[in-house]
């Protein structure tokens, strides 16, 4: 079983910075990719970006392109989630997840670390 565990959020001004981290238990087979998604209140779950674990291959949503990078540190097991240039939008409970393969459908993803909350004030 996979255990994801995330840190960082938390309270920022527009135009401020977070990093957000993913600690996995182990990457095993049944993990290639870590993605985070997005819950806003009234909105869907959004995909924001994710990472295919071993080659490092990214992939971003439109609505943060240029504003966020995800990376990993493959000896610590950890993804992260580099934000910048943040806007009251970007506000919403950050999730991140794994999965076999990177999808933007929530729904591929098995494993989910319990979330952190991000708030940016204008």
């Amino acid at each position: 079983q996979v255990q994801l565990v995330e840190s960082g959020g938390g309270s920022v001004q527009t135009g401020g910075s977070l990093r957000l981290s993913c600690a996995a238990s182990a990457y095993t087979y049944a993990i290639n990719c870590v993605g985070w998604f997005r819950l806003a209140p009234g909105k869907e779950r959004e995909g924001v970006a994710a990472i295919y674990t071993g080659i490092g291959s990214t992939y971003y949503a439109d609505s943060v392109k240029g504003r966020v990078t995800i990376s990993q540190d493959l000896a610590k097991n950890t993804v992260y989630l580099q934000m910048d240039s943040l806007k009251p939008e970007d506000t919403a409970m950050y999730y991140c997840a794994a999965a076999r393969r990177c999808s933007p459908n929530p729904l591929e993803y098995p494993y989910w670390a319990q979330g952190t909350q991000v708030t940016v004030s204008s």
